[in-house]
C-alpha cells in the first residue's frame, strides 16, 4: 500500500449527517493520534411524509460543531471521543418557531479483528446527546445511545490511482422513548493526484418499531460528496456537501461541512 492510500484509509470520517462522527475500519498505530475538527451548516424546508416526498412543511436550520479525537492504544485498539455543540432553529407544521442549543459527548473504541484481506473492525460507543443531536430531530428531548457496529475497509488501485472503500453496519439502542436504529454507511475515495482526494458517501438510518409517542418510525437516507486537500504532512482540509434523496418521517435536509484533519 502506498503512502497516499495509508493516509486516506487512516483519515476516513462520516460527516455529521446525523450528529455522529464515525471513523473508518482502520485503526491507528500505537501511541499515534489524529483529530477531525468539523463545522456543519444545514437546512430543511420539508419533511418526508409516510408516502410522499416533502408532504409536511418545516423550517429547520442547524449549526453543528464537532471535534473527534482518536488515539492508538496499540496497533489493534483505537480509542476515540467526540464532544459536540449544536444550535437549531425550527418550525414544524406552521407552529411556533423554537430555538435550542445543546451539547453531546460520544466515546468508545474500535478493535481490529483481522487485516489480511482488507480491515475488519468492531466498534462500540456510548453517547449522551442533547436535543437535535440524534437522528430524530423533530422533538426537543435529550437521550442516551449505545452503538455497536462492524466496519470493513479495503484499499485498491482504480485506473492507476489509489482508492479505498469502507462499509459499515451497526445497531443503536436509544433511551427516552426514541426508537432503536439500524445503520448502514458506505464511503468511497479516490486520489486524483498526490494531494487531492474526492469522496462519495451514503448514510442510511432505519428505525425499529419500538418508538413511543411522540416519536414514530422513520428512515433517513443521505448522500455526500467531498473534496479533501492535503495542506501538509500533518494537516488536511475537507469540504463536503450533502442532501437527502429519500426518507420517511425525516427531514429533507441539505448542508455543507468544513473539516480540518490533523495527525501526528
Amino acid at each position: 500500500m502506498t503512502a497516499r492510500a495509508v493516509f486516506a484509509s487512516a483519515l476516513l470520517i462520516v460527516l455529521l449527517t446525523a450528529g455522529n462522527c464515525i471513523a473508518g475500519a482502520w485503526t491507528l498505530k500505537k501511541h499515534h493520534w489524529q483529530t477531525f475538527n468539523a463545522t456543519t451548516l444545514s437546512t430543511a424546508r420539508a419533511m418526508f411524509g409516510s408516502r410522499a416526498r416533502g408532504s409536511r412543511a418545516v423550517t429547520f436550520r442547524k449549526f453543528l460543531a464537532q471535534n473527534t479525537v482518536e488515539y492508538g492504544l496499540n496497533d489493534k485498539i483505537t480509542l476515540f471521543a467526540t464532544p459536540a455543540y449544536v444550535s437549531v432553529v425550527s418550525q414544524i407544521l406552521s407552529g411556533r418557531e423554537t430555538r435550542a442549543t445543546g451539547s453531546s459527548l460520544e466515546a468508545g473504541m474500535r478493535i481490529l479483528l483481522f487485516g489480511r484481506i482488507g480491515k475488519l473492525s468492531l466498534q462500540g460507543s456510548y453517547k449522551a446527546a442533547g436535543p437535535f443531536d440524534l437522528s430524530d430531530s423533530s422533538n426537543q428531548s435529550a437521550a442516551r445511545q449505545i452503538e455497536v457496529r462492524f466496519l470493513y475497509g479495503s484499499s485498491f488501485k482504480l485506473g492507476g490511482d489509489d482508492a479505498f472503500i469502507d462499509l459499515q453496519t451497526g445497531q443503536r439502542w436509544i433511551s427516552r422513548g426514541r426508537p432503536d436504529e439500524t445503520v448502514f454507511d458506505v464511503t468511497a475515495g479516490l486520489w486524483l493526484r498526490n494531494d487531492t482526494m474526492v469522496m462519495a458517501q451514503s448514510f442510511n438510518v432505519i428505525s425499529s418499531g419500538n418508538a413511543q409517542p411522540p416519536f414514530a418510525y422513520y428512515r433517513s437516507h443521505k448522500v455526500e460528496l467531498s473534496l479533501v486537500e492535503r495542506i501538509s504532512r500533518h494537516w488536511s482540509l475537507q469540504l463536503g456537501g450533502y442532501f437527502s434523496p429519500a426518507g420517511q418521517n425525516a427531514l429533507v435536509e441539505k448542508g455543507l461541512s468544513l473539516v480540518l484533519w490533523t495527525q501526528d
